[in-house]
């Protein structure tokens, strides 16, 4: 029985064709519309995740203002920065840290009386560079890989040498078509000259097929501090042993806390986190993205699931002859509700096929268009578009099915 009012529903569908795909036309743009976002929002999440694995999942991340995703708190700026003692306390009084890297970000974005990071070598210029000072262990905590030369060492550090370890976009700027032999070349930057003595490889993982080491000019840490006394701020790379990361970030900030005199019950006046808080802010700002598509595809939904009804009204009515004679010979009231609810949910559910299909059409255009922009399709995305369509489909198509059933046999027979 359910399968020959199956076929009578798809008989009608067909006898239909383009009344039925204009009825479904909401449905297909909220499903698409859902599960595009859904695409690319997941291909952006998988492409933090992997940033943050190639960084290290054990590194914890201390610094004197909020990191990672979100606006800057300008109440924020009276904090003072973390120094070389608070990482030298930390790798004293806890034995859950393996290493603690120090970095002096962006010493070069400090306004004109500061670092001139701008890099000149034959006429040639580069002028996006992010320049940081860094420890000799920083290739180590973060997971680097050089294409060419070596990385900065303690007698570099030591001896506050002007060498520089180089990523791609300076290399490809500066030196045009060469792969080899950056090594030993000499640029000018800050008025001054310095020594290239590594390049760096660039990284698998990226996010809109960057990563921000691309745009790196690592300098040892002490001659950071020489060249920009003034720039101050100290990021620490806290390497946690291996299974003791949760120990290692209660410990760190415990170590700073009381190093800062923050009393107990107060806030934290700075900012210390794990690799994962990263995927969490970042799963926090994209919430905010996915209600909006759903509200959006609700909308269509919403269109859809009142075209639906219409024209299922509209069926009931064209066809009240049938619905007599089906009801003259013993077709029960269930026996209506079931063919009419099944017709309308086999209409929306076409509706969540097309959608489906259009979906994964748009997200594979994006990719072929934009190959920096990540797309991938999530099965519970598909799942859940054709199982909101069907049921989209079984929400509005119980009123013409309760009016359908509800016919007198003989007026049905009467009607003209």
């Amino acid at each position: 029985m359910p399968m020959e009012v199956l076929r009578m529903a798809f008989d009608s569908i067909r006898a239909n064709k383009f009344r039925s795909f204009l009825t479904i036309l909401g449905i297909v743009v909220g499903v698409m519309t859902a599960i595009v976002v859904a695409s690319i929002l997941t291909g952006m999440r998988n492409s933090i995740v992997s940033i943050v694995e190639d960084y290290g999942t054990n590194n914890i991340y201390a610094f004197h203002l909020s990191t990672g995703f979100g606006p800057s708190d300008r109440s924020e700026r009276s904090r003072k920065p973390l120094t070389e003692g608070d990482a030298e306390a930390i790798l004293a009084q806890t034995s859950a840290v393996e290493d603690i890297a120090l970095v002096a970000p962006g010493i070069g974005n400090f306004g004109a009386e500061s670092f001139d990071d701008n890099m000149h070598y034959e006429g040639k210029n580069y002028r996006w560079a992010q320049t940081d000072g860094v420890s000799p262990n920083y290739d180590e905590i973060c997971n680097l890989t050089l294409r060419e030369g070596r990385f900065i060492t303690e007698a570099d550090n030591q001896q506050r040498r002007n060498v520089l370890v180089i990523g791609i976009n300076a290399a490809d700027a500066l030196f045009p078509g060469e792969q080899i032999g950056i090594v030993g070349k000499v640029v000018r930057m800050n008025g001054t000259t310095w020594e290239i003595i590594g390049v760096l490889e660039k990284r698998k993982a990226g996010f809109f097929g960057e990563n921000e080491e691309d745009r790196k000019i690592f300098l040892p840490h002490r001659t950071a501090r020489k060249v920009a006394p003034q720039r101050n701020y100290l990021l620490h790379i806290i390497k946690a042993k291996s299974g003791r990361i949760n120990e290692a970030l209660l410990d760190a900030e415990s170590v700073l806390r009381q190093r800062r005199g923050v009393k107990y019950g107060e806030d934290n006046d700075f900012d210390i986190k794990t690799a994962s808080k990263f995927i969490e802010q970042f799963d926090g700002i994209t919430a905010m993205v996915g209600l909006i598509a759903i509200a959006i595809s609700s909308l269509g939904l919403l269109v859809g699931g009142i075209g639906v009804m219409n024209i299922m009204l509209v069926s009931v009515t064209e066809r009240t002859k049938e619905i007599g004679i089906r009801k003259a010979i013993g077709a029960t009231r269930g026996a209506i509700v079931l063919q009419f609810l099944l017709e309308a949910m086999t209409l929306t559910f076409f509706g969540g096929i097309i959608g489906v299909t259009l979906a994964v059409a748009v997200s594979q255009l994006v990719m072929l268009f934009i190959p920096s922009l990540p797309a991938s399709i999530p099965m519970w995305a598909v799942i859940a578009g054709l199982t909101v369509s069907v049921g989209v489909g079984l929400v509005f198509g119980v009123l013409p099915a309760r009016k359908a059933a509800k016919l007198d046999p003989i007026e049905c027979l009467r009607y003209e």
